[in-house]
């Protein structure tokens, strides 16, 4: 074999995967058909658990140099539900960061350069090699020159790997080329339209919460916010029918002075549209292979846990293969571990990124958010819940929630008493008991497509 490991895509997951594994001494080539510094679409937040993996990672200090720390933020569900609180400290990181996709995945791609991984840009994935029992075994592409004044030289290139991973997103080549099964599936809720604009003042992140809207609002690097909304995806097609004038209006429903901020600024982008995000698990791995990142979990943008939730799958996967692949090490065995913990781990914040996207607001959330703002422990456990720090499912069984309510503000608040039945919730089952189904142990033949070079 020419490597051990292949990674296809080099944006959150796959950099952060490749860099991981080369640390730990292993032969990792890495490939993406973008070149770096790139965009792509991402409201881009990166909650308090994924920034102290980049600390961790000592990555974060190149962010953190162009970007700023956002340790507040400002909860506004209308009416008296305002609370305005710290984030939790999670290793000793108590701030998200908001950065640009083009600064976050460029800097993940030098790092897993600078750790000893091959990354190869412009690199097109065309199909999978497999031997005879359908067993992965690398990857055959063409990868495009940077020619300059003509058009560039493109090479065909085939290599080996004892396991390839798929980090190449939502709409993942790998993961339709092996025929991953999908579990946990619901349709898209939302859909989101986002810019940047200069002038704005944000002292503090923002979120927004009316019903049918969400409104996040965080400074990022270069100076410019990132102002962001999620509307219910029903509503899309009239929306982009006037971008701006739907954008500036739903903004003004948020109350306070929000849209009047944004209409003294100054757009710097265009507004970007996504109303196609699904909501997903997929076959974390079978022969050969494995699936990290978007191509793997994907969810719902309203959250913003998607970066944080490719680090820690990172994480995961990396510690996997290392064992795997070490002296008595058993790789299938260990992805299956991979799975396991990741799903364990994904399934609490999956359940309340589904809460999040039906754009609620019932007076039972009101009531807890106005109960908890005069309590800064509260406030700050509530925050760390939102940034996917403390599990959702717990911080909301309904004993909680109504003990909160029974007390100090909530007891004011509280004109007659909240009974559980008032409180809507899912119950969550544990992962084991929402397991996966089984893996197909052949993966079938790529799909034919067009010529996407």
């Amino acid at each position: 074999m020419d490597h051990d490991v292949i990674v296809v895509g080099t944006r959150a997951a796959g950099a952060a995967t490749a860099m991981l594994l080369a640390r730990a001494g292993l032969r990792v080539l890495a490939v993406d058909r973008a070149r770096f510094p790139s965009d792509t679409l991402s409201t881009h937040q990166v909650q308090v658990p994924g920034i102290a993996r980049l600390r961790r990672w000592g990555v974060l200090d190149r962010i953190a140099a162009v970007t700023p720390a956002v340790p507040t933020v400002r909860v506004d569900a209308g009416r008296r539900a305002v609370l305005h609180g710290h984030y939790p400290a999670v290793d000793g990181v108590g701030a998200l960061y908001g950065p640009r996709r083009t600064l976050l995945d460029a800097a993940l791609v030098d790092a897993a350069r600078e750790a000893g991984a091959e990354v190869r840009e412009g690199f097109a994935v065309e199909e999978l090699t497999r031997e005879a029992n359908g067993r992965i075994t690398g990857i055959r592409g063409r990868e495009r020159g940077e020619g300059r004044g003509r058009a560039p030289s493109t090479s065909r290139i085939t290599a080996t790997a004892r396991l390839v991973i798929g980090a190449d997103g939502k709409r993942s080549t790998i993961a339709e080329a092996v025929g991953a099964t999908s579990y946990h599936v619901r349709p898209p809720a939302t859909f989101a339209c986002y810019t940047y604009w200069s002038g704005v003042d944000l002292p503090v992140g923002e979120i927004h919460v009316r019903p049918g809207l969400t409104v996040p609002a965080f400074p990022t690097n270069d100076g410019l916010a990132m102002v962001a909304l999620f509307a219910p995806l029903a509503d899309f097609d009239r929306f982009r029918a006037d971008p701006g004038a739907s954008y500036q209006a739903a903004l003004d429903r948020c109350g306070g002075d929000l849209g009047d901020r944004v209409r003294s600024g100054v757009r710097a982008e265009p507004f970007r549209l996504a109303p196609d995000v699904p909501n997903q698990f997929r076959a974390a791995h079978g022969p050969g292979w494995a699936l990290v990142g978007d191509a793997g979990v994907v969810m719902d943008p309203v959250a913003g846990q998607g970066i944080s939730n490719a680090f820690r799958d990172a994480e995961i996967l990396a510690a996997a293969i290392v064992r795997g692949l070490g002296s008595g090490g058993r790789l299938d065995d260990a992805l299956a571990g991979y799975q396991r913990e990741r799903d364990a781990a994904a399934l609490p914040i999956y359940q309340m990124t589904r809460s999040l996207a039906t754009l609620r607001v019932s007076a039972a959330q009101r009531l807890l958010l106005a109960a908890i703002a005069d309590d800064p422990a509260e406030t700050t456990r509530f925050l760390s819940v939102l940034a996917g720090a403390d599990r959702y499912d717990e911080y909301l069984r309904a004993g909680n929630v109504l003990g909160r309510l029974s007390t100090g503000v909530g007891r004011r608040l509280c004109r007659r008493p909240v009974r559980a039945a008032q409180i809507k919730r899912r119950r969550v089952r544990p992962a084991s008991a929402q397991a996966a189904p089984d893996h197909p142990k052949a993966a079938p033949a790529l799909p034919a497509r067009e010529n996407r070079g």
